[in-house]
């Protein structure tokens, strides 16, 4: 039997599919929410007559990540209380390494938004 890429039984396919269908219905959930929450924020600025920036997708996804590191860390995403330290560094080292297996060695763009670069 390859170990790396074993063959799955019935139903260890069956239970990869259902988990991969429900993984595939709850991002889709966390990226709508965060779309929403950009959009509500630009709508409240905007019927107040606010000139300013709304918040950025990207803000949004950035908050929803750090009550999500709280809450995997087991802390209170309220009061960042609590938690477990050694978990916290096993994922951090967990993202380090999806950096350095993805993007390492990459050149960094000076303006993402710039299609050239």
């Amino acid at each position: 039997m390859n170990e790396s890429c074993p063959v799955l039984s019935p139903d260890e396919r069956q239970y990869v599919d259902i988990q991969g269908r429900a993984e595939h219905a709850m991002l889709a959930t966390i990226y709508a929410a965060i779309e929403k929450a950009r959009q509500q924020a630009a709508d409240e600025l905007s019927s107040v007559g606010s000139e300013l920036t709304p918040p950025a997708y990207d803000y949004f996804a950035a908050v929803a990540h750090q009550k999500l590191f709280l809450l995997l860390c087991g802390a209170d995403p309220e009061t960042f209380m609590g938690g477990n330290p050694d978990i916290a560094a096993r994922i951090i080292e967990n993202g380090r390494n999806i950096s350095d297996h993805y993007w390492v060695g990459r050149a960094a763009k000076s303006d993402p938004d710039d299609p050239s670069n």
